[in-house]
């Protein structure tokens, strides 16, 4: 099976991960976690340039985005957000009786300038986005920070592959709020760690809603090890980079139309054709891709950027439908 649809990383963490877990795995697990994750917190503040204070870590950035509305949204209140986007967003919002404001991005996925007039107590900004794998400019962010008066989230799950970031707006701007996952760049998808940054006093009403223990022993230990080896995971990052080049050009041989991706994949689309088929056909040759059967993606498949090897498969895929 060749798995391009869940944008995790094709290469393995660094071996010091590995060396870690191994030694971690001793009779201390019958021994709950630290809950304030504070090895963790403090290699990330080296890593970061971010005071150990300005960081939460958390059981994913999925577990940080539903504690934001936990602790700012109650029913009724107002949470938007471009689309498409991170479907996750409308589900959260739903639990937690928010009201979704979706704002639709263009057709180049620039960001849509009625996002910051939404008045919403939470505004979730993906970036680089998925599907799109576009990127805002650091200076739109930003302006989209002190244009709202609430929380900006600025999900940057992807933004190791892109060349630029937010976290100089941490803590500088006390509406805002940048999260990280371990899980794409450091491919530690399978041990769910990420990262808040923010001012103090924003991730002090996080921690009042947050479960005790909410990322484990052998989580914070990997965690550590894999801050601590930045060259390995640069190392798959360039791989990465370089063959969304390949896949890149590749599709765009085949006729789709590729938007200019910064994370680990990339959204193909042959505008008014339905791609529905073409991911069930992909499927039946083990090659998983993401279709998306909604208004205004179908037409589009995302894809994530595999080895070399699994880029070549899914491409003459293509070729010999």
């Amino acid at each position: 099976m060749i798995k391009l649809n869940t944008n995790e990383n094709p290469y393995p963490p660094s071996p010091a991960v590995l060396e870690t877990l191994a030694r971690a795995a001793d009779a201390s697990v019958r021994l709950y976690p630290d809950p304030e994750a504070r090895a963790l917190r403090a290699r990330a503040a080296e890593v970061y340039g971010v005071p150990m204070d300005h960081i939460l870590a958390g059981n994913g950035s999925d577990e940080l985005l539903a504690l934001v509305l936990r602790a700012t949204v109650d029913p009724g209140d107002r949470v938007a957000f471009p689309v498409p986007s991170y479907s996750l967003y409308e589900t959260l919002v739903a639990v937690q009786g928010g009201e979704s404001v979706q704002v639709p991005f263009g057709d180049d996925f620039r960001l849509p300038p009625a996002l910051g007039r939404a008045r919403a107590r939470v505004t979730f900004l993906c970036n680089p986005n998925s599907p799109s794998g576009t990127l805002v400019p650091l200076a739109e962010v930003e302006a989209l920070a002190r244009e709202g008066a609430g929380v900006l989230v600025v999900d940057e799950a992807y933004v190791d592959f892109a060349p630029s970031h937010a976290l100089g707006l941490v803590g500088r701007l006390p509406n805002v709020l940048v999260l990280r996952t371990l899980s794409k760049s450091f491919s530690l998808a399978g041990l769910r760690v990420g990262l808040a940054f923010g001012h103090p006093e924003l991730l002090a009403g996080l921690r009042t809603v947050k479960d005790s223990y909410n990322v484990s022993r052998l989580s914070q230990a990997a965690a550590v090890a894999a801050l601590g080896d930045l060259p390995a995971m640069q190392a798959n990052v360039a791989r990465v980079r370089a063959t969304r080049s390949r896949l890149t050009a590749g599709l765009e041989r085949l006729g789709f139309r590729v938007l200019p991706s910064e994370a680990n994949f990339v959204l193909a689309r042959r505008p008014g054709v339905d791609q529905g088929p073409v991911a069930r056909a992909l499927a039946a040759r083990d090659i998983l891709v993401r279709h998306f059967a909604q208004p205004g993606l179908e037409d589009a498949l995302r894809i994530t950027v595999g080895t070399d090897d699994e880029v070549d498969a899914l491409l003459a895929a293509l070729r010999a439908r």
